[in-house]
Parts: structure tokens; C-alpha cells; sequence
């Protein structure tokens, strides 16, 4: 057995690092592992690869991606910054509230971390510096505010992890309030310490975000103003979630709801999409969709290779001959997700070891919601640590920094978001306390 998992994370192991894609490596791993052994028959990897795809949860991913580029291109996300400048401005580190706060609410539209930053970061990055924020801290704050995106439902990573452990995602999507809040709120204190601390500038009420939609920009923008422009946008979580806790539409039908709800909104509406580029975003969204699907694909034939080795009992005997204390157990997992963070990508990081590590708790009596928000909250960390930090590569670029520049602030963020972590997990009922009144 172990001679076996050594065999297929080493195989796994050496392709990435010549650079072969993960999705790629995954199936090809999985492979040479079957034909090594020869247990299996080769028809196991077209089988699954098929009834992976054949599942209807599956559907809200390509349609909550293609809700998210609609929205982000037809005008949503900067309509939300403006509304939530007409209130905010006169607070310290006005700007870096707006962008978590905007963050928040668009997380809840598009379910995507790297959509998040790229949408709210390119509008008010720019301001930030404008009005003497740090390069450094304008690119750490947007990046760790874009990281709700994976916590803040509808979740794309929720919904993954909903497929590969058999859970509800009706159930992690409302899990994810509470620790989507407490996030947001950890995020809001550290920028108001930061802002203090390094005299960062205080918005104006006077001026405006040079992106507002409807005035001039030296125009006072006005809340009630603000509030008529944004209402179709903060419109859209309440449609995409109200549906769904309401038990009117299933996760899958309210992705579908969004994307028709924003085409209407973006193009009749707010007029900033046209057929043209319509065809674009949906050129867009497949490429994006598709890399996605690749990974469930072939990260399902690899699970199903791990089930039949039994490395995932493997692993859970292993650790079990170690201790059997559930806050040790949780500690080390913790710790290992964070390091996997670093350097993989989300999607591929919970379709990897999701198979791996469930079996472990799951006889801890630690229940499986409670397991994904403990996964999700520590890869969506790994959005803004490097080496691979995505979210902070994008916040960099759009702030037109180096990488490096961002970690002095960044470090601070992240001891913040670790304590949240440390709490959501060894607090479950801060995670399970909505799913079980509702459900209840």
C-alpha cells in the first residue's frame, strides 16, 4: 500500500514540476498507476470520466462562471463600489472598506475569488492610489478581499466539494454566512489598524470615484442616487440566494437564473453589453468552464484509483496509529491545506485530497459541512500566499507593483484570516448553527 501511494504522488509530483498541467497529470498519474498494477481495466478511466460529468450539480459551475463575467463586464461590480462610497467615505481607510464590502456582495454573485479581485480590484485599486494608499497595501487588501469569493456563497468551490464528498450545497451554501461575515469583519478591522497606523487617506464625500456611472466626476454622488443606479446589482444575491434558502430553485436553477437575470439587467438596463460582446464573455466563460470541468474529470478517475488502492484508509490508519485526538488531527490537516495553498491551484486542491481526507474526520464525528468550510476557508488562503497566490498576482498587476511589494502588508492579513480559521474550526457551531435551523 504504501509502495503504491508513493507511486502515485511521485508520479503526480514530477509532472507538475516539468510543468505539465495538473489536470493532465492528475489523469496521467492515475494511469500509469493502473497499468503498473494492472488490477484495473483501462475502460475504468472513460467510465468515470463520463459519469463525472453526468451530474446536474455540475451545471451551476459554467453558469455561475458565465453569471460572474456578465456582471463584472455589464457594469454590476462598479455600480456596487459607488453605492457603497456614497455612505462609507468619511471612515478611516474609507477605500479598503469599500473594496471588502463591494468584495462581499459581488463574491455573492460570481462565486469566484479571481473574478472578485479582477472586477472590484481594477476599480478601485486605481482610486486607492490616487488618494496615497500604499501600492503595496491597495493590491493586499483587494487580493484578500477577493478571497471571499471561494466562502461567500454560491461558491464555485463549495459546490465542488458538494460533488466529491456527497453533500448538500444547498446546506454549505448557508454554512458559509457566518464565516463569509466573520471574514469580512476580521478584514475590516485590520484595515482600519493598517490605515491608522500608516495615515492612509480618508475619501472625500465631495469627490467621487472617477468610474461613477451616471454624474460628472467632480459631482457629489448622493446615497439615494447611488442606491437607484446599484439596486439591479444588490438585487442579484438576494434573487440568486433568496431562491435557493427559499427552497424555490435548486443551486443549478439559480446559477441558470442569474445568467438570464444579469443579460437582461446588463444589456436593457444598464446598456453596457452588446451582442458582440456578449459572444465574447461566452467565449470567455467556456474556455473557463471548461478547464474546470477538465479538472472534476480527471480528479474523479484519481479518486477512484485512490478508493481502489484503499490509500485513503491508508492514510486514515496511519494517522489514527499517531493519535486519535480530533483537535490534533484537525491541526495537522490545517496546517497541510495551508502548505497545498501555497502552491496549487483551488479547484485542483479540493477535487485532489477532498478523496483523502474526508475518510479521516468523518470517524472523528466531525460532520462533513462543518469539513468543507474548514477546507474552502484554508484554500481560499491560498490566494493570497505565495509562491502561487493568484489573487495577489492580480491585485499586483492592476496596482502595477511587483509581487514582493504586497507581502509586508499581506502577512498582517493573513495572521488575521488564521485566527478566523482557527475559530471556524474549532468552533462548528459557528458553521453548522444556520444549516441546522433552517434544516430544522
Amino acid at each position: 500500500m504504501g509502495t503504491i501511494t508513493l507511486m502515485l504522488f511521485g508520479i503526480l509530483i514530477v509532472l507538475i514540476f516539468f510543468n505539465v498541467p495538473i489536470a493532465i497529470a492528475l489523469a496521467a498519474a492515475s494511469l500509469l498507476v493502473v497499468l503498473i498494477e494492472g488490477t484495473v481495466p483501462l475502460t475504468l478511466f472513460i467510465q468515470t470520466s463520463f459519469s463525472s460529468m453526468d451530474s446536474f450539480p455540475l451545471i451551476a459551475i459554467p453558469f455561475f462562471i458565465l453569471a460572474g463575467d456578465i456582471m463584472s463586464r455589464g457594469g454590476m461590480a462598479r455600480r456596487l463600489v459607488d453605492f457603497i462610497q456614497s455612505f462609507i467615505g468619511s471612515l478611516t481607510g474609507s477605500l479598503g472598506i469599500i473594496a471588502i464590502i463591494a468584495s462581499f456582495i459581488f463574491a455573492a454573485i460570481s462565486g469566484s475569488g479571481a473574478a472578485t479581485v479582477a472586477s472590484i480590484g481594477a476599480i478601485i485599486i486605481p482610486y486607492m492610489l490616487k488618494s496615497g494608499y500604499s501600492p503595496g497595501y491597495a493590491a493586499s487588501i483587494s487580493a484578500s478581499a477577493g478571497a471571499l469569493g471561494p466562502i461567500v456563497p454560491p461558491s464555485i468551490v463549495f459546490i465542488l466539494y458538494a460533488v466529491m464528498a456527497n453533500a448538500s450545497i444547498s446546506d454549505l451554501f448557508i454554512a458559509g454566512i457566518v464565516p463569509g461575515i466573520l471574514v469580512a469583519v476580521a478584514l475590516i478591522i485590520v484595515n482600519y489598524i493598517i490605515c491608522k497606523k500608516e495615515g492612509f487617506g480618508v475619501l472625500d464625500k465631495t469627490t467621487v470615484l472617477e468610474t461613477a456611472t451616471s454624474v460628472a466626476e467632480t459631482e457629489k454622488v448622493g446615497f439615494w442616487r447611488s442606491l437607484n443606479e446599484a439596486k439591479w446589482a444588490l438585487l442579484a444575491p438576494v434573487l440568486i440566494l433568496g431562491g435557493i434558502y427559499g427552497g424555490i430553485v435548486t443551486p443549478t436553477e439559480a446559477a441558470v437564473v442569474a445568467v438570464v437575470y444579469s443579460l437582461i439587467i446588463c444589456t436593457f438596463f444598464y446598456k453596457e453589453i452588446n451582442l458582440k460582446s456578449i459572444l465574447e464573455i461566452f467565449l470567455t466563460s467556456a474556455r473557463t468552464s471548461g478547464s474546470v470541468l477538465i479538472f472534476v474529470s480527471a480528479a474523479s478517475f484519481f479518486g477512484q484509483v485512490l478508493s481502489i488502492e484503499r490509500i485513503p484508509q491508508f492514510l486514515a490508519d496511519t494517522i489514527a496509529s499517531w493519535t486519535t485526538n480530533p483537535f490534533i488531527i484537525l491541526l495537522l490537516i490545517n496546517i497541510f491545506l495551508l502548505i497545498v495553498g501555497m502552491f496549487m491551484e483551488t479547484v485542483a486542491a479540493v477535487l485532489i485530497f477532498v478523496p483523502l481526507l474526508l475518510p479521516i474526520v468523518i470517524p472523528l464525528g466531525i460532520d462533513p459541512i462543518h469539513f468543507g468550510m474548514i477546507i474552502c476557508l484554508n484554500l481560499s488562503l491560498g490566494l493570497i500566499t505565495p509562491p502561487l497566490g493568484i489573487n495577489l498576482f492580480i491585485g499586483s498587476n492592476i496596482a502595477g507593483i511587483q509581487f514582493e511589494k504586497t507581502f509586508k502588508y499581506v502577512g498582517i492579513i493573513f495572521v488575521a484570516l488564521l485566527v478566523v480559521l482557527l475559530i471556524i474550526t474549532y468552533v462548528p457551531s459557528i458553521t453548522l448553527f444556520l444549516p441546522n435551523l433552517i434544516g430544522g
